[in-house]
């Protein structure tokens, strides 16, 4: 079948999962064309043919923390210099490409363009737990007024697909139909990773930008933290003490994840779904303001594989979480997925009675 497939640029989870099921798709021969924005679509555009750039939703952040206004202010000026480009690769679609059916990681263009044609949509994402899913009162505590603005904001998205999967490490009952929850979507790379995973003596440590509070619990801690991300464009490895602040290399952020006794990271999904199933407790800091990593903060503490915390401020968060790592180990123990091979065939089916249903 033509394939028309959209990835949201807003962090790199969207793009590392959608590589794996374009790489799926490719392989059972169907024909793809990718709509994505942001990083996603370099990330795609190295990997596959057929990568279209459009403009996105994106976050500004500073401090750990989504600045609102200028997040606002950004994504409207940007997004009506953006409308021309965009429009433009949606004629360029409809002359060339006549897709049979969409495929949508929660991007909207595609999405539209699906619902403007009568096509068959699929819904891949982890956000629509938030708007398809009953949150347990304890998940959403003290944040109710964000949740209901996030759960608007995500049922307006993608609101008439014909399928939603959710990938999700954790399970709240789904309250819609046509909702179906699956395991998180693992690189191939994570997958071989777990053969050889250990428990080390290291902590790995991610975090976008700088966080002077973060960096003094660490340094506080004696213990070795191989760090990524908290200085921007780095080139070569530096230490401080027991801190290592390493470039990004694929490859060795991996091998420290997979070989760590614990992660230390923002609220994202991905390296949430990776930390679990290698097994690795973690300490979760989600974006002050961002929903969603809250849901996920929360979701990982109540399952039993870490815990979380808003900041630093008092200094006995970090001793306390690697004091309890035993016991959240002793959880993820009971956490239970092979590879990617239930939505994969889930997709498989998906397509197949799209080609075989009259719309």
């Amino acid at each position: 079948m033509k394939v028309l497939y959209g990835v949201t640029g807003e962090g790199m989870g969207h793009a590392m999962r959608s590589r794996v099921v374009l790489e799926h798709l490719i392989a059972k021969g169907h024909t793809v064309e990718v709509m994505a924005s942001g990083r996603a679509a370099a990330f795609l555009g190295k990997r596959f043919e057929g990568v279209n750039t459009i403009h996105g939703f994106h976050m500004i952040l500073e401090e750990n923390r989504v600045r609102m206004g200028k997040t606002l202010w950004s994504n409207v000026l940007e997004g009506i210099l953006g409308v021309p480009t965009n429009i433009a690769a949606y004629f360029d679609l409809i002359s060339g490409f006549e897709p049979e059916v969409v495929i949508s990681d929660f991007e909207s263009w595609t999405y539209y363009y699906g619902r403007t044609h009568r096509l068959p949509i699929l819904s891949i994402d982890n956000m629509q737990v938030i708007d398809r899913c009953t949150l347990p009162d304890d998940v959403i505590e003290g944040v109710q007024v964000a949740f209901q603005i996030t759960k608007s904001f995500v049922k307006a998205k993608l609101a008439e697909c014909d399928a939603y999967y959710i990938t999700t490490f954790f399970h709240p009952p789904p309250r819609k139909e046509r909702t179906f929850l699956f395991p998180p979507i693992l690189r191939p790379e994570i997958l071989a990773a777990k053969a050889a995973a250990r428990t080390g003596e290291h902590l790995l440590v991610y975090q976008s930008g700088p966080n002077e509070q973060l960096q003094a619990a660490l340094d506080a801690s004696g213990i070795e933290a191989r760090i990524y991300g908290m200085r921007p464009g780095a080139t070569e490895e530096t230490s401080e003490g027991a801190l290592r602040f390493r470039p990004f290399s694929e490859a060795g952020f991996i091998e420290d994840l997979a070989t760590c006794r614990a992660v230390v990271a923002g609220g994202g999904f991905t390296l949430m779904g990776e930390a679990v199933f290698l097994g690795k407790p973690m300490l979760a800091v989600p974006l002050e303001g961002q929903f969603e990593q809250m849901l996920n903060s929360r979701y990982l503490a109540r399952e039993g594989y870490g815990a979380w915390t808003a900041d630093f401020d008092d200094a006995a968060v970090l001793p306390r979480f690697l004091e309890r790592t035993p016991q959240y180990a002793k959880a993820l123990a009971a956490y239970t997925q092979v590879d990617n091979s239930e939505l994969l065939a889930a997709v498989d089916s998906f397509l197949h009675v799209a080609a075989t249903t009259p719309r």
